[in-house]
């Protein structure tokens, strides 16, 4: 938190200042983030329209990854673009408005919600695939599923409404450079020249919340599988039991593991280069790896994929 003093004016607008060590090698890390968007796009899009037009991945474990796609590119293109958009000295590229900055910390935040709850969501699925099986089809029906997609972009879009209002009840008025290359509530909480207990309090609470609900709802799901997997005598359906689920455990793991990390802390974080590599990990690495992490780990997914290219070299023909 900034002192206030009486001279200050208003800020109206944030500059982002990005990865401003690295001025000698930015258009390097402009190919490298470059690459890595559009590699997250193409790749998320693939799994949209593969599960879409293949028949064989109409099933509610698709339906859900379905989902995650479309969030994992809302996730990076509601940051990438602008840090990209410092990086090669684009006007306006580095700058802000105090609005921008509140809607992208909305948005992104309302996303990194959904996400939470759609991997509890798709946890839940694999409990029902593996552990009772023989009443999947009733559990786990198309109404079911469209109810608990709705509820997570839902309960997500609400979490981050009294967050972002206590953020906008704060008044800046000093510097306005933002040592982060988003608008996130940790950076813009160091800039504040108003009593931030309360705000860090809220956001502290909620993040809590928000990961413990949904990764309770994960950790008793996959506590249910381990012990249905224990009691399966056989090696090779234990295997193949554990294979439906592999890929989900993984991803869970990479974009659990940073979350706690950054968003259950009390504190404005000390080391904020350390934070812009964790924000780098799950806002931008993290959405590249779990569209391969699904496709290299799914034979179907494999299959609909060589389906849909096999097709399209024929009809080149």
């Amino acid at each position: 938190m900034q002192p206030y003093t009486p001279n200050w004016t208003h800020v109206t607008e944030f500059v982002i200042v990005g990865f401003a060590g690295v001025c000698e090698t930015r258009l390097l890390f402009f190919i490298l983030f470059l690459a890595m968007y559009l590699f997250t796009l193409v790749e998320n899009l693939a799994i949209i329209l593969v599960v879409g037009l293949d028949h064989q991945l109409r099933r509610p474990m698709y339906f859900f990854l379905t989902h995650l796609s479309f969030l994992e590119i809302g996730y990076t293109s509601v940051t990438v673009p602008k840090m990209l958009a410092g990086f090669i000295g684009v006007d306006g590229g580095k700058t802000i408005s105090y609005a921008g900055c509140l809607s992208q910390l909305f948005i992104f935040t309302f996303l990194g919600a959904t996400e939470c709850f759609l991997l509890a969501a798709m946890a839940y699925d694999r409990y029902v695939a593996i552990c009772m099986p023989l009443r999947y089809g009733a559990l786990v029906s198309w109404g079911t599923c469209l109810r608990l997609a709705g509820a997570c972009w839902m309960v997500g879009f609400l979490i981050p409404i009294l967050p972002t209002y206590l953020m906008s009840q704060l008044t800046f008025c000093g510097p306005n450079v933002i040592d982060h290359f988003f608008c996130d509530a940790s950076p813009l909480l160091a800039l504040s020249c108003s009593d931030i207990t309360l705000k860090e309090t809220i956001d502290f609470l909620v993040s809590l919340a928000v990961l413990l609900a949904s990764s309770a709802v994960i950790s008793v799901s996959y506590g249910n599988i381990l012990w249905t997997l224990l009691h399966i005598r056989s090696v090779a359906e234990r295997r193949k039991a554990f294979s439906t689920c592999a890929a989900h455990l993984t991803v869970v793991s990479l974009f659990y593991g940073t979350l706690f990390f950054m968003y259950v802390r009390t504190k404005v974080a000390s080391s904020i280069n350390f934070n812009k590599v964790v924000s780098v990990f799950y806002s931008i690495v993290t959405p590249m790896l779990n569209p391969l992490i699904y496709s290299l780990r799914n034979k179907e997914v494999k299959g609909a994929l060589s389906r849909a290219i096999s097709l399209k070299s024929w009809k080149d023909q």
